[in-house]
């Protein structure tokens, strides 16, 4: 824990860390995200949108970001697009609150899905574990949100590490079979393409661990490798995967699948622990964020937003979010965040690569 503590961790790690804990989402812990936008374009095509396209697109935008936050001290996403944007900042927002809600409709589907497929327990329960602990979470604000985030991660690391490593001992021919024999599917750069524009929508919401970071080298080596420690999990799960391709494809909760197939009950009981605490993170990130541009608004004229206010805030998002939730994880993962991709691509990619790289070297 004391590493976790130290400058090096803080500037370095602590952003990629954040940023993997939020864009793991329901979709990304489950495994319905990266089926969807690379495993249905074949196991070689889905490494290649992962690789060649994701990862090297988050860690341009995220090193851009960064430098862009440090550089005007824009540690919350309003604070951020007031800068970049000037007075159309908030075609950002009403962006980043769709997603939002699709992101909550998503964990709260998978919540009540992981209790009940595993354990038999009604929805409403898992449901109402994450409220309570997302609230918490939101009340303790930024010092312990950062510890959880980065804690939980390491240990998702572990997990997911697991998984290939006991994947690859099991079922490493299928695993080679699959990848030597398949076709690369036509798509899957617009695949990774897509799934890298819809998750950097979330950049701005771990824009509150940035104050660590003092200089441009910080800011870009943190960003580059933010990339690269965001994805990481996510290729680890892809590589086991590749083994139940393509009977996986169908499946709601394909992690599941794969771990309940490995025959290993201690290291599934594990899985379905560390993946409801990524619902509990990924939750967290997002409305965490909505908080802090509360706060930003309110400091701007002078005012202070009250502790109380955080988990109430938090409690009304979640709520409007089960809501959503009802049309069901592969519908909202299919359909809505295919969609929302192109709208953080007009009003953040642009205008960052362009608008906002001018105003860094000008303001240099």
């Amino acid at each position: 824990m004391n590493f976790l503590n130290t400058s090096f961790f803080k500037k370095y790690l602590l952003p990629g860390f954040v940023f993997q804990s939020v864009v793991i989402a329901g979709g990304y812990g489950t495994g319905r995200e990266l089926v969807e936008f690379f495993l249905n374009y074949g196991p070689l095509g889905g490494l290649l949108g992962m690789l060649l396209v994701t990862t090297v697109i988050w860690s341009l935008i995220l090193a851009v970001t960064f430098e862009f936050s440090r550089k005007f001290r824009a540690y919350d996403y309003r604070s951020f697009f007031m800068k970049l944007l000037g007075p159309f900042w908030f075609l950002f927002e009403i962006i980043y609150f769709v997603l939002l809600f699709l992101v909550l409709g998503v964990i709260g589907s998978a919540a009540g899905a992981l209790l009940k497929y595993n354990f038999g327990i009604p929805d409403i329960i898992g449901v109402m574990i994450m409220l309570g602990a997302i609230g918490f979470l939101t009340f303790k604000g930024s010092g312990l949100i950062e510890k959880f985030l980065s804690s939980w991660s390491i240990l998702l690391y572990v997990v997911y590490g697991l998984l290939l490593v006991f994947a690859l001992i099991k079922f490493g021919p299928a695993i080679q079979k699959n990848f030597s024999s398949a076709s690369i599917l036509p798509g899957w750069a617009v695949g990774g393409f897509k799934y890298a524009l819809y998750n950097l929508g979330i950049i701005p919401a771990v824009l509150f661990c940035i104050n660590h970071i003092e200089t441009r080298k910080e800011a870009i080596t943190a960003g580059l490798l933010g990339g690269m420690i965001g994805i990481l999990p996510g290729l680890f799960f892809f590589i086991a995967v590749v083994s139940q391709y393509p009977e996986v494809l169908p499946e709601e909760v394909p992690a599941y699948y794969v771990f309940q197939s490995l025959g290993i009950p201690l290291l599934l009981i594990l899985f379905q622990v560390v993946l409801f605490g990524t619902l509990i993170e990924t939750g967290t990130g997002f409305i965490h964020a909505v908080n802090e541009r509360i706060r930003s608004a309110l400091e701007a004229r002078g005012k202070m937003l009250p502790s109380w206010a955080r988990p109430t805030v938090a409690m009304v998002l979640l709520l409007i979010g089960l809501g959503i939730s009802t049309f069901g994880l592969v519908n909202l993962i299919a359909k809505g965040y295919g969609s929302i991709s192109w709208g953080f691509f007009i009003v953040y990619i642009i205008p960052l690569m362009t608008l906002g790289l001018y105003k860094i070297i000008k303001k240099s």
